[in-house]
Parts: C-alpha cells; sequence; structure tokens
C-alpha cells in the first residue's frame, strides 16, 4: 500500500506539475543553470540527468515512459537517470519532492590541443628532470586510470595496459585498446610512457605504472557527461580487480550548478571515497582570446569537486630550473562557480610537452604541426598537466609503499596524496617578483621529488592524534643547482591549513573519512595573506568581482571575469566584493 501510494504521488507530480514553470525557468529550483537557459530559449526536448532515491526511480521511468520521454540508462552508484524529456516534464520533474536534481547530459571536451598554444619549443626529457625524478621512481605496482578517447597499444605502454573498456553511448563492453581522437594516448603517455619507441627520450612520469583505459570521448574528442559517470562508478565499483589507484580526467564542462547536485562530482567524490586518487584538469579558459585578458573563475566540472586534485598549467620554458617556471595564460583560474572553492590546487607542467600519438588518430591527422614525428605528438594545457600530476601520483604511492612494507601498512588515502602534493610544491611568482594569488597557482607548482620525499617518510600505520613522520623531512627540494623552499599549505575547499599541522596524523584521517584540520579555520574567516576575508562576503584581491557586474564568455553556459570590472562607471579596484555566485 505505501509503495502504491508513493507511486500515485510520483505519477500525479510528473502529469500534473504546472507547465508555467517551463516558461519561467527561474521558478525551478532543482534544475542546473544549462537546461534552464536552454528552457528560456524554448527548447522543446532535453538530454538530462535525474538523481532520485533508489526507491523513486522505477516510478519516475515509468512516468516519463508514459510521457514519451526516452530512458537512455540508470546508473545506481550516484543514483540518476539519463533520459531525454519533454520541456513540461522539465518543471514536473523540478516540483517533484522525491527528484535530487535536474541536470544537463552536457557534452564534455578534452583540455588541450591547439587552443592550448600547441606550436613552439617542445620539453622532451627535461620533463622528468624539472620534477627532480630520480630513475627508480617508475610507478611500479600501482594502476592509473585512463577516461578519455582510449589508449593506442604500442612499444611505449607494452604489457602495462592491464584492461580496456569503452563507456561511449552508455556502453561498458570490454574492447580492444585504441583511440580514435588521440588525446587520451597523449595522456597516457605523459603519465606512464616508457620512452621506449624514443630510445626513453619521451619518457612518462611514471613509466612502470600499469594503465587501465576507459573510452569516454569520440573521435573529435567530446562525450556526453553520463558516459564519464558511467566509467568512473565502473572504476570505483572495481578499484581492486583492476589495481584502480589513481584516475584522471583530462576533460570537463562548464559548472552549470553547485558540487552537491553536480552529477559528474558526484561520482568523482564516490570514487575517493572509495580510495581512488581522482586528478581532474582546471580547463583552458584562463585567458580571453579577443582581448588577452586574464579572467577568473574558468574552473569547469568536474574541477570542482571538493576531493579532486584539480590541476592547472604551467609553462617550464624548456629548462630544468624553476626560476622561469610560469603559470600558462590559458590555465583556468578559480574560484568554482557557486561554490567559490579555492582552485586549482595546484599547477604542473602542461605546455608544449611531448607524449605518444598515432597516425590513424585524428589530432594527428588534423594538426600536423603538432607532430614531433610518426610517434610523438606536442600538445598544450591542463589536460597535459593532470596527466603529469597523476604520474606524480602514482610515485607518491609507491614510494609511501615501499616505505611502510605495503600491504603490512595501509596505503596513502587520496586526501593525504592530495596534501603531499600541495604541501611539498613551490610557491610561484610573477614577472615582478610578486607570488601569485591562490586562485591562479592553488598552492603552487608540482614538486614531484619534494612529494616523493615526503610520502616516503609517512607512516600510515600511525594512530589519530600522532605524529606520522618516520624520520625527518627538509622542507626544501634541490632542482637545477637551485634549492626551493616548500610551500607548506594545505588547501581544501574554502580551508586552509597551514605550516606543520600536515604531519601530525590529527589532520589526515586514514579510511573513508575526510579530516582536513577544520579547526585550523581562524574563527569563521580565513585569511590569504592579507588580502582575502571569507565570510558573508569575499575579497581576492584586487582583480575579481562576482554578482551583477559579469561577462558573458561562455556564450549562454557559463561566465568568467576579465580584466578590470566597472560598478557604475568606477572601476572596481581593492575592493573588489565576490557578492554571489548563485544565478536567479
Amino acid at each position: 500500500m505505501f509503495i502504491a501510494r508513493i507511486a500515485v504521488i510520483l505519477l500525479s507530480a510528473l502529469a500534473f506539475a504546472p507547465s508555467e514553470a517551463a516558461a519561467q525557468p527561474g521558478l525551478l529550483r532543482k534544475t542546473d543553470t544549462s537546461v534552464r537557459k536552454a528552457l528560456g530559449r524554448g527548447d522543446t526536448s532535453f538530454r538530462v540527468i535525474v538523481r532520485a532515491p533508489a526507491a523513486c526511480r522505477a516510478t519516475i521511468r515509468q512516468s516519463l515512459n508514459a510521457h514519451g520521454d526516452t530512458i537512455l540508462g540508470e546508473n545506481t552508484a550516484i543514483g540518476s537517470l539519463t533520459t531525454i524529456v519533454h520541456a513540461s516534464d522539465v518543471s514536473a520533474l523540478d516540483s517533484n519532492s522525491c527528484v535530487l536534481s535536474v541536470s544537463d547530459d552536457a557534452i564534455l571536451a578534452t583540455h588541450a590541443g591547439p587552443t592550448g598554444g600547441g606550436g613552439g619549443t617542445a620539453v622532451a626529457s627535461a620533463l622528468r628532470e624539472t620534477l627532480g625524478l630520480p630513475v627508480t621512481a617508475t610507478g611500479a605496482g600501482v594502476g592509473i586510470g585512463i577516461i578519455d578517447s582510449g589508449i593506442v597499444s604500442n612499444n611505449d605502454f607494452a604489457g602495462r595496459i592491464v584492461g580496456f573498456y569503452n563507456f561511449l553511448n552508455g556502453g561498458s563492453a570490454y574492447a580492444l585498446a585504441g583511440d580514435d581522437y588521440g588525446h587520451g594516448t597523449h595522456v597516457a603517455g605523459l603519465a606512464a610512457g616508457s620512452g621506449a619507441l624514443s630510445s626513453g627520450q619521451y619518457q612518462g612520469v611514471a613509466p612502470g605504472a600499469k594503465l587501465i583505459g576507459m573510452v569516454a570521448l569520440d573521435r573529435n574528442g567530446q562525450g556526453r557527461t553520463s558516459d564519464v559517470i558511467n566509467a568512473i562508478t565502473f572504476a570505483t565499483v572495481n578499484k581492486q580487480a583492476l589495481g584502480i589507484d589513481v584516475l584522471n580526467l583530462s576533460l570537463g564542462h562548464p559548472i552549470y550548478e553547485s558540487a552537491a547536485t553536480d552529477p559528474l562530482v558526484q561520482a568523482v567524490e564516490l570514487a575517493v571515497r572509495a580510495g581512488i586518487v581522482v586528478i581532474a584538469s582546471a580547463g583552458n579558459f584562463g585567458i580571453n582570446q579577443q582581448t588577452g585578458l586574464s579572467g577568473y573563475g574558468g574552473i569547469t566540472s568536474p574541477g570542482n569537486a571538493p576531493s579532486a586534485i584539480t590541476v592547472g598549467a604551467f609553462n617550464t620554458n624548456g629548462t630544468i630550473g624553476r626560476g622561469d617556471d610560469v603559470v600558462a595564460p590559458y590555465s583556468s583560474r578559480g574560484p568554482s562557480w557557486y561554490d567559490g572553492y579555492a582552485k586549482p590546487d595546484l599547477v604542473a607542467p602542461g605546455h608544449r610537452l611531448v607524449a605518444d600519438t598515432a597516425r590513424t588518430t585524428t589530432l594527428y591527422k588534423n594538426y600536423t604541426s603538432l607532430r614531433l614525428n610518426s610517434d610523438y605528438l606536442k600538445l598544450s594545457g591542463t589536460s597535459m598537466a593532470a596527466a603529469v600530476t597523476s604520474g606524480v601520483a602514482a610515485l607518491v604511492i609507491q614510494a609511501n609503499r615501499a616505505a611502510n612494507g605495503y600491504p603490512a601498512h595501509p596505503s596513502l588515502t587520496p586526501n593525504a596524496v592530495k596534501a603531499i602534493l600541495e604541501f611539498s610544491a613551490f610557491r610561484m611568482k610573477d614577472s615582478a617578483g610578486v607570488e601569485l594569488d591562490h586562485l591562479t597557482q592553488g598552492v603552487g607548482a608540482l614538486n614531484a621529488a619534494g612529494a616523493i620525499t615526503l610520502a616516503a617518510a609517512i607512516n600510515t600505520a600511525a594512530p589519530v592524534g600522532s605524529w606520522w613522520l618516520m624520520n625527518g623531512v627538509n622542507y626544501s627540494t634541490t632542482i637545477g643547482g637551485s634549492t626551493i623552499g616548500w610551500a607548506q599549505q594545505i588547501v581544501w575547499g574554502d580551508q586552509i591549513v597551514w605550516g606543520d599541522n600536515i604531519v601530525s596524523a590529527n589532520q589526515i584521517v586514514w579510511g573513508d573519512q575526510i579530516v582536513w584540520g577544520d579547526q585550523i579555520v581562524w574563527g569563521d574567516q580565513i585569511v590569504w595573506g592579507d588580502q582575502i576575508v571569507w565570510g558573508d562576503q569575499i575579497v581576492w584581491g584586487d582583480q575579481i568581482v562576482w554578482g551583477d557586474n559579469l561577462v558573458n564568455y561562455w556564450t549562454d553556459v557559463t561566465q568568467i571575469v576579465w580584466g578590470d570590472i566597472y560598478s557604475s562607471g568606477t572601476v572596481l579596484s581593492n575592493s573588489d566584493v565576490w557578492a554571489a555566485l548563485t544565478f536567479p
């Protein structure tokens, strides 16, 4: 009787919800910005992801089918249905008390390629050197999942592609390794290519790591959010069987809703809770291509996932030394829309990097200027930076396991890996010697050598509340003859932990919990140096304004603030205020 009553209520909600809401998208409260704007344009059908509890989904499915809508798939891990619905049914779903959110099944794209500045001098073997990597750091025994366009099977990956699956159009069938677009192969090469095809010159960061390929992007480098979610949840469920320790997501779409309802973010958070380190590219929307002005607020989803390690890109200028490193202009700056998370988490080499390709791929065939030879391609973007970071995460896990006698002692949790990468990073400065803000560089530039050193010193069996270092660690790293101090900071969402707090196990909980030392918050505010105040209003230095003073960049999608912002004819500077991140 009770189930039947629920069914009647839900059927009624879908059948009789007021159609006026479709004409007034502002009345919709559970529907994301992209769908609401499409309703405002007068679109009549939508491909959406509907999240609802398990007890409701069968009834919702029945109601949608009765209305002539098309159910494309169900993901039980995040509790969602992917469906094509009519406009009137969007308002019905939004008003249904059992529905948690209605999200655009948006098209994602890679964060690499010609738009990322592919030309110029290539960075070859200097990649491992500028990261300070010893030859013994290989990532052996660690598994990296690549959700992308695929991986071409060649000698650089010989014997190390241990699983390959295709999720395009809702599928999850096993497939032979391959890559129609070429982006996934390049990402895999940066993360874990052996360099065999180049006599070691273009070796990846973790040349001994295992690779698990999951195809979710097509021959044009695009894919649906639901297919990426299916790949993430497949990796989560099969973590142990496939040996997935790190998951690389060099892709994204604009942020249309809070991380709390974003289905792609929910899939990422699920993976992290299962023990997978998730690396996401920040996006390539840091500069206005027409005006050349830098912009803030360009982080893409799933880079807004709190637990993801969101990575921007810097340019090494082809040198080993770190003194001339600069954040790439195209690298997306924070904060994240709606939630205001301080993203990216860090920046990594991502400019003009050389890695694997194949002559059959779209990138190789269509962009001759990016070719190094028939085996290697030169690409730029935060996609590349994320791939490099995924390789470093594998090295961090390997170093810690070796020091702890794994599996006798547990492996590092994803949050501990994130903390290690952030704490050991190098702070970056602009051309005038002024330290860059956290929204541009995160905590700083990736320092692989330092991260490995710190990881090898951590006792993962240390009880909560106790000191967790097995030996002393010098908080600096020497690269290219220069000794550079570490950032010694951790940024989590809208919070920051300073100094030695990281080396005490009471700040990071081993297991399913996420604890980033909430007690370190300064009252109800967080201060970054002397610039940023967090509370009802937020000031991020002197370059960004939110609220009514917004500039469109992605047409009908989302917004980025470029350069100087005017309010009532006055340039806002030191008092620029981030007033609101929600759309009406």
